[in-house]
This record gives structure tokens, sequence and C-alpha cells, in this order.
């Protein structure tokens, strides 16, 4: 189960990381990022190892990357880019 837990976590750094360097303007701070991103992967691999059990390490795995993916997707801002205004309003 550690291995699981720091496997995920480092799994999460990793997203993080590339996602911190491909989409920079709009992500929050990086510590911000970096941080969720372990941490999503860390709960990701205890809920992942709740629902299957002993014994699926990389489905384990998979589950730790989904929920990180996610919660580093609740961070994302808008693109900015100029609002349009409708000629009906």
């Amino acid at each position: 189960m550690f291995l699981e837990a720091l496997g995920s976590a480092l799994l999460g750094f990793a997203l993080a990381w590339a996602a911190v360097h491909r989409l920079t303007d709009r992500l929050p701070g990086r510590g911000v990022v970096l941080v969720t991103g372990a941490l999503g992967g860390a709960f990701g691999a205890l809920v992942t190892h709740g629902a299957l059990g002993p014994g699926h390490f990389l489905a384990t795995l998979i589950g730790a990357v989904a929920v990180a993916a996610v919660l580093l997707s609740l961070l994302l801002r808008p693109a900015s880019r100029r609002l349009r205004r409708s000629a009906a309003v």
C-alpha cells in the first residue's frame, strides 16, 4: 500500500508539472497546482484501493491519475479572449 501511495503521489505530481508547463497562463500559482496534483494522486489511490482491494496495483495507479487529472481540471480558468456582445442585447 505504501508503494502504491508513493507512486500515485509521484504520478500526480508529474501530471501537475506537465500541466504547469503546458497551461501556465490558465492555472493559479505553481505551488498550488503541484500540491493539488500530488494530493489528488494520493487521494485517488486511497479511493481506488478501497474500492478494488489489494492486488490491483496498475488499476490503483490508473484511478489515482484519473482523480488527479479531475482535480487539476477544476483549477483551470477560461482562456483569456475578448468577450463578444450580442447585437440583441
